[in-house]
């Protein structure tokens, strides 16, 4: 990837920063026994890292193969959290604001934005050795970075939201700035491929 060099270096401190508060999160939310999207922290932990070897190739801890493997891993049950959600029978009216429910799922609600960062990690991963080939599939990496930049507005809607302050769990608004962060990053490296 090429790019301005301060600025791939911006972005893979703050991948690495998102890795590590994650990484906290999880470890946090046991030791609390707090709510947190265990899934998402925990991909966010590893795309974080891997993002930041893509961003500067010094920082790299594993070769292409290897997140390859583990981003498919990722992929495939996002995929499959996605598919269930689409399954679920419509949900019944939400509890009042002032009573939370007894347990909050460990899982992501919305599982697709997760399934497109690792399958745009997959893509660029697979394209990282620029080849002339990456050329005739930069419509994908633009696609990709699109869904990316609208998911930021979502969330940055969210952010907003009344509703996400009072969800319980560790810290909700920390974790929608580090979703945002994530795929605004995502969306700078796919723009690069273009």
């Amino acid at each position: 990837m090429t790019g301005p060099s301060w600025l791939s270096g911006g972005f893979a401190a703050l991948m690495l920063a998102i890795a590590a508060y994650c990484a906290a999160r999880l470890a946090a939310s046991r030791w609390w026994h707090r709510p947190t999207e265990v899934d998402t922290d925990a991909s966010h932990v590893v795309m974080g890292v891997a993002m930041a070897g893509m961003l500067v190739p010094g920082l790299r801890v594993l070769p292409a193969p290897g997140w390859e493997a583990v981003f498919a891993a990722g992929t495939a049950w996002f995929g499959c959290q996605a598919l269930r959600a689409r399954r679920a029978p419509p949900a019944r009216q939400a509890p009042p604001a002032r009573q939370a429910p007894r347990t909050t799922p460990w899982r992501c609600p919305h599982a697709t934005p997760h399934l497109v960062e690792c399958a745009a990690m997959l893509y660029m991963l697979a394209l990282l050795p620029a080849s002339p080939a990456a050329s005739r599939y930069s419509f994908l990496a633009l696609l990709l970075a699109l869904f990316l930049l609208g998911y930021v507005a979502w969330l940055g809607d969210r952010l907003g939201d009344r509703l996400t302050a009072r969800t319980p769990g560790l810290a909700p608004r920390c974790a929608v700035l580090c979703k945002i962060g994530m795929a605004v990053t995502m969306g700078y490296a796919l723009i690069l491929m273009l």
